[in-house]
């Protein structure tokens, strides 16, 4: 478990563990195999009731905020209280942040993540060695980060990924970003855009890609072949707007009407789900493609090595959420399934069209299935683009790699691990 006798980075995570944010238990498993001892502090338990196996590799201790302002409100104000009596200027101070966020969003949640944060420091804090507050995603997590800071006096920084950015009020955004002692991003497209909101020198906001255990996907070994008729076509992606799904499925029945033989796998819920499905009926494509729903890693891994091709159809949702690199495509592309998705966002930091795959406009369902069918057909390009695409994972994206270059980020940038040692990973 985490060393008392070594000063602790706590990590304020909007929810732990989550089987959809691989990309934080993996990057906290390997951290700590770097040496960093951290503490989770989790603003909601699980929603799922099964995880993926990095997880339980995990040494790290976690406290669980409480999640909502009406049931736990007595012990919320209980800890608050002795807080402003013990502190009332700086309470004071974070009280009026606090008035000021509400009123340019008439948001009760920045109550909660204020009161959220009274708690930490109050009842959490004192039997901890936190010397660094890090927080996952830039709203709520980094909310109560921003105010754990300013009523304990220790430094925050914090991780922006997507949705996070993009429907966040920009002028709360900003004021995170001016408090942080630094900010790191998942994408070269999302450092311009916090770049642009930043008023003071950008220098302190980095981009440092997730990536995937490249060690976990392997070439399949019929990679090389020439697919086999009805073609195995794979989305996995939660069903949520900034997915595009409705454009996969409009393309699937372009494919249909073609008189292409496919079968293909929907992997992945979410709030759309109800839609999806509906739609996939109206379309007539019931027979064709199947809805798995949430699956652990193993399931997942089973799909990717049966499939032909992936496909994803992401878009800009109405709110301005979407997607940063969706770690799917870093996965099909390490496993030699090649790619059809769309140019939005930082998509085409990853995949170049005739390269390492093939991007089209989002919301042009003709253009995608036009895509899909040329990457599923054309034998030269999938022979070039495929060991293209696993090359620009294994250079790019190894997390093993990228970890190194955010633990120098932590020891460079945090005053309690400037000597820290960074150890080798086995």
């Amino acid at each position: 478990m985490s060393s008392p006798a070594k000063p602790l980075l706590g990590m304020i995570l909007k929810g732990y563990p989550r089987i959809s944010e691989t990309f934080i238990s993996n990057e906290i498993l390997l951290l700590e195999k770097l040496g960093f001892p951290i503490h989770l502090f989790s603003m909601r338990r699980p929603r799922e009731n099964f995880t993926h196996k990095s997880v339980t590799q995990i040494q790290a201790n976690v406290d669980y905020l409480p999640e909502t302002l009406l049931r736990p409100l007595p012990r919320l104000i209980y800890h608050n209280f002795l807080l402003a009596l013990q502190k009332p200027r700086i309470y004071a101070r974070a009280l009026k942040i606090a008035f000021q966020r509400f009123l340019r969003t008439r948001k009760s949640a920045t109550i909660k993540h204020l009161f959220q944060a009274g708690y930490l420091v109050h009842h959490l804090l004192p039997r901890r060695k936190i010397m660094h507050l890090h927080a996952h995603f830039a709203h709520s997590p980094t909310s109560v980060a921003m105010f754990t800071s300013i009523l304990s006096g220790l430094p925050f920084s914090f991780t922006a990924h997507a949705k996070d950015i993009y429907t966040s009020d920009p002028r709360q955004l900003r004021e995170k970003l001016a408090l942080a002692r630094f900010v790191i991003t998942c994408t070269a497209y999302n450092r311009r855009h916090l770049a642009k909101l930043y008023e003071g020198e950008p220098n302190s906001i980095f981009r440092v890609y997730h990536g995937i255990d490249t060690g976990l996907f392997s070439l399949k070994p019929e990679t090389h072949q020439e697919p086999v008729k009805p073609y195995q076509i794979l989305t996995v992606a939660r069903l949520i707007a900034k997915k595009g799904l409705p454009t996969v499925y409009r393309a699937l029945k372009v494919l249909y009407e073609s008189g292409i033989p496919f079968e293909h796998i929907l992997i992945g819920d979410g709030e759309d789900r109800k839609n999806v499905l509906s739609l996939i009926g109206k379309l007539g494509l019931n027979t064709q493609t199947r809805w798995l729903g949430t699956q652990p890693h193993d399931v997942v891994l089973k799909h990717y090595k049966q499939a032909h091709l992936f496909v994803l159809g992401c878009e800009v949702a109405a709110n301005g959420d979407r997607d940063g690199i969706p770690n799917v495509l870093l996965e099909s592309m390490a496993m030699g399934v090649p790619v059809v998705a769309t140019d939005i966002s930082a998509i085409p930091e990853l995949v170049e069209t005739e390269k390492t795959g093939i991007l089209v406009q989002p919301g042009q369902p003709r253009q995608l299935a036009e895509a899909m069918i040329r990457m599923l057909t054309d034998t030269e390009l999938r022979s070039r683009v495929i060991p293209a695409a696993r090359q620009r994972v294994l250079q790019d994206f190894d997390n093993r790699i990228l970890i190194r270059e955010l633990a120098h980020i932590y020891r460079n940038e945090i005053a309690a691990f400037k000597n820290f040692k960074i150890q080798k990973i086995g």
